[in-house]
């Protein structure tokens, strides 16, 4: 059998495969409220070795979909709880993924119809999706953020640090950082975006030092093997852009190599679609990019995400290029995915070469698209 479908150790969860179903979002939470639907959609998929929820707001500020859920209020912390118990029912291990959007979001969804906020105030060339009074849902352009003032930075990495004490409370085995895909993280990351004069803005140093200090805020709340973080380094997303991507995104993977966390995930290419696409001047060097990690001690398992497929997987995994691999799309409408993948049966729902080429991450799952659950 491949070492893919053997039980592997990740930080301190013992999972039963290498196969980790992706972060794929949902609009099935009114009131950012976890329901029926979320513990029904979770335990049919509990064979994963490993599930990372649907991103999920950690406050109403870091909302930017209608009717996804979130980690600050009682009632959806109680509807996490359900969730969990039914996954961990089902001898399962499940993260949740913590987001904030920034700027992709809408002022119809901010607190008081507020400006969503960002570390620019520029408009970004993105959509979100609204629901209407009436149900019926749309994409709209994105509104006008503002700048994040310096002093209110430490107040967002409080928020992470009080959600990351709500998902334990929840129930779950863990976090993932939502530092990818152009959100709120990736918005200071990246050279294309973050156009600040401050103390974080302008260097590699300064453009990641809210990372740092949201992984510290974190870490220190639930421990660094409970903890794990997403990055995409040149994933187009959400109008998100850096002109040389190499040097940032290593001395991020240096930096997070000072803590002992459960699992670095990354996105190769751009976010379900080429993997091979590039920003900058040259193609990214992902080898290297675990090379610097693993040279400045890192030891978290090294999770790839996009575009694998049956043999990619197996492959990585024997070679030791990943520890994980991550699938999205394929589980919507497969929640016996990995009891598929390990007999080389077909893929319900769309053509595999459809699912598989169309990018295994960041796939929407907006109620007009909804697949077989």
């Amino acid at each position: 059998m491949s070492k893919l479908f053997e039980p592997t150790q990740v930080g301190d969860l013992t999972l039963k495969n290498h196969i980790v179903m992706a972060p794929l979002t949902r609009n099935r939470s009114p009131g950012a409220v976890p329901n029926d639907l979320n513990v029904e959609y979770y335990r049919q998929r509990a064979t994963a070795g490993l599930i990372i929820t649907e991103a999920t707001a950690i406050t109403h500020q870091g909302q930017g979909y209608a009717d996804v859920p979130g980690l600050y209020s009682k009632e959806a912390i109680a509807g996490w709880k359900r969730v969990t118990d039914a996954v961990h029912e089902q001898g399962g291990k499940i993260v949740v993924q913590m987001w904030h959007v920034g700027r992709i979001s809408h002022d119809t969804l901010q607190p008081n119809g507020g400006k969503p906020v960002s570390s620019t105030n520029k408009v970004a060339k993105s959509k979100t999706y609204l629901v209407n009074p009436d149900g019926s849902g749309a994409f709209a352009p994105t509104s006008e953020p503002r700048a994040l003032e310096t002093a209110e930075i430490a107040g967002i990495v409080e928020d992470y640090r009080k959600a990351a004490r709500a998902a334990i409370e929840a129930g779950f085995d863990g976090v993932e950082i939502h530092a990818a895909n152009g959100y709120l993280i990736d918005q200071f990351l990246r050279s294309g975006i973050n156009d600040r004069t401050d103390q974080y803005g302008g260097s590699i140093e300064n453009r990641a030092r809210f990372l740092f200090q949201v992984v510290d805020a974190i870490t220190e709340e639930i421990g660094a093997r409970r903890t794990g973080i997403r990055i995409s380094p040149v994933t187009p997303a959400n109008d998100s852009a850096d002109t040389d991507p190499q040097p940032i995104f290593t001395y991020v993977v240096e930096g997070l190599a000072k803590y002992d966390l459960s699992y670095i995930h990354i996105i190769e290419g751009a976010t379900g679609g080429d993997r091979n696409y590039q920003q900058g001047e040259k193609p990214f060097d992902y080898k290297a990019l675990r090379t610097a990690y693993e040279k400045a001690g890192g030891k978290a398992s090294w999770m790839v995400n996009n575009g694998y497929d049956r043999q990619m997987a197996i492959d990585v995994v024997e070679s030791g290029e990943a520890d994980l691999v991550a699938f999205g799309k394929p589980f919507i409408s497969n929640p016996d995915l990995v009891q598929r993948l390990k007999d080389n049966a077909p893929l319900a729902g769309l053509d595999q070469a459809t699912l598989y080429g169309g990018g295994s991450t960041g796939y929407v799952d907006y109620p007009a698209l909804e697949k077989a659950a």
